[in-house]
């Protein structure tokens, strides 16, 4: 699987909205045709900045944009390390997913403690309607967390990982 095909398998894993590859893809695609039009090549045939240091595949951009187009779609539960059970309740009772099958997220919002305490009841909630809560590393601070079909979970880690990304099932 080309690196194109394996992000559109994870966009499409991940969530069913239909803007989400678009921003996915137009981040891969728009750092290529900026790399071309504003890098020259070296006498490699490599892309190079003006510093001489190889730029990246549009990966980084990628992955930003699937957050960010999470987000946009509301499927993404955005926290903050400092963040509680309360704020992971409020977050989850907005995603489609949780919002589609009418669950109450309340109990979460009674678990004292961090984000993955609070995340270890909300997958408990999730469980018996087949779905699973996945953090998606962003930055050490960030907890942006997506809620899929528990048999997908492990194929999102797989591609993420062969994508360079880390996404785990949480707790």
């Amino acid at each position: 699987m080309t690196d194109y095909t394996a992000w559109q398998r994870l966009c499409t894993l991940i969530d069913d909205d239909p803007e989400i590859w678009p921003s996915v893809q137009q981040a891969l695609e728009g750092d290529s045709r900026d790399e071309d039009e504003e890098q020259g090549e070296d006498q490699s045939g490599d892309d190079r900045d003006e510093s001489g240091v190889e730029e990246d595949d549009g990966a980084d951009e990628a992955w930003g944009a699937l957050i960010d187009a999470l987000d946009d779609c509301g499927a993404l539960a955005y926290l903050h390390a400092e963040d509680t059970g309360m704020e992971l309740a409020d977050a989850l009772a907005g995603v489609p997913r949780i919002v589609r099958l009418g669950l109450d997220t309340d109990e979460v919002g009674d678990v004292d403690g961090d984000v993955p305490t609070a995340a270890a009841a909300a997958d408990a909630l999730l469980a018996p309607v087949g779905l699973a809560l996945v953090f998606l590393e962003e930055d050490s601070d960030a907890h942006p967390l997506v809620v899929v079909p528990r048999e997908s979970v492990t194929e999102i880690v797989d591609t993420a990982a062969a994508l360079g990304f880390v996404a785990r099932q949480l707790p």
